[in-house]
């Protein structure tokens, strides 16, 4: 699968405890979920001016991931990634691209797994291929 090639900046193994989940329990207990989002995005001018002003907001993105995932609370982690993907974008026109991932470790399977893990890739124009 080919990304942008572009710049990127990641936020890596940010930690929520959230209420995600199909079933009421899990809905009811909630669980930490370990969420990773990496954006695209030209860097050259933030390279060259040393200027915060000049690259994308972290904090902006942290906010909206933040809020994504303990404001709302979602049967699908497909659709927790999928409104983060969208919301970045909306926030930072800067960003062309996210990546976003979500682990959430505890899954009622019935069996032993370290962790089930959704990646969606977004762009302006979509899912990127």
């Amino acid at each position: 699968m080919s990304r942008p090639q572009r710049d990127s900046i990641t936020l890596h193994n940010m930690s929520f405890y959230a209420y995600h989940g199909v079933t009421k329990a899990e809905r009811q207990v909630g669980q930490r979920f370990y969420l990773d989002v990496t954006f695209w995005l030209d860097l050259s001018r933030p390279g060259q001016t040393d200027d915060v002003r000049d690259t994308a907001d972290y904090v902006r993105v942290y906010e909206v991931i933040s809020n994504m995932t303990l404001t709302k609370r979602y049967h699908l982690v497909e659709a927790l990634a999928q409104d983060i993907a969208d919301q970045i974008l909306a926030a930072v026109p800067a960003i062309e691209a996210v990546e976003v991932t979500v682990r959430k470790p505890q899954v009622p399977l019935g069996g032993i797994l370290d962790h089930v893990s959704v990646t969606l890739h977004r762009g302006r124009q979509g899912p990127q291929t």
